[in-house]
């Protein structure tokens, strides 16, 4: 791998960081209790990651919390999820509100029941001006439900004569998408051990760096995170260029 220039290395902190929380079930199963221990857990975990965020500058952390092939789940994991998903919501909001964080949801809220929908739109109304970390939490998203979504906004557009097809480009594309608003990630990881995607930022992260653990989402904490963007910090990002050119663009 190449070296990187330890002076440039402090200033190469990923400005967007994605992660798919992965090991909730399996850490519960370790300690031989239900999987919605692991859930529970799993949200301290996320309160742990949103505070090392904050306290290192990132500007922009993208979760995957639930994905639109979780609905395959036993039912009661479901409802579980849900409910869960709910009373940590109401108990979050304020300390992230508080801490300047911007909380959007991404994803398609009509499979959602009526009443949570409501609480993301008025979690989203509440800390809409906050900027210190926008904090977007994937539910029931996927990755190819993305891209075909643009594809029906760009579609929609161009039957109604407000677009022209040779106008359809990448940045095009991107402004129909979930994220048009922040910069795609820097940096991707996924704790747990698997080592794949999972239907997870197909667009976005064409250019992100790949970083994979075996630790389980509900023990991710700083020092955790701080190991993947200690690794990203040592990668050179070439974005198709030598790396003699990518060095002297830093």
């Amino acid at each position: 791998m190449t070296q990187i220039d330890p002076a440039l290395a402090v200033q190469r902190l990923p400005k967007h960081v994605a992660i798919v929380m992965d090991g909730n079930g399996r850490w519960a199963e370790a300690r031989h209790r239900p999987r919605s221990f692991g859930h529970k857990a799993g949200v301290d975990a996320v309160r742990a990651v949103v505070e090392a965020c904050l306290k290192r500058g990132i500007e922009v952390l993208t979760l995957f919390a639930f994905s639109s092939e979780n609905w395959r789940r036993p039912p009661q994991e479901v409802s579980t999820l849900m409910d869960l998903f709910m009373r940590a919501l109401d108990r979050e909001v304020d300390a992230l509100h508080e801490n300047g964080v911007r909380l959007r949801f991404v994803g398609a809220r009509e499979a959602f029941a009526a009443e949570l929908v409501d609480r993301m739109a008025r979690v989203e109304a509440r800390t809409i001006d906050n900027r210190r970390l926008v904090l977007n939490v994937a539910v029931n998203y996927g990755g190819r439900w993305d891209i075909v979504s643009a594809a029906k906004v760009l579609a929609q557009r161009v039957q109604q004569g407000d677009l022209m097809v040779d106008a359809i480009d990448e940045s095009a594309f991107h402004q129909a998408t979930q994220l048009a608003a922040w910069p795609d990630p820097d940096l991707f990881i996924r704790t747990g051990g698997e080592t794949r995607i999972s239907n997870f930022l197909l667009w976005q992260i064409a250019y992100a760096e790949l970083y994979f653990t075996d630790t389980l989402w509900p023990d991710f904490d700083a020092k955790a995170l701080d190991l993947a963007l200690d690794d990203y910090r040592r990668r050179e990002r070439r974005f198709g260029r030598t790396g003699a050119q990518a060095r002297q663009a830093l």
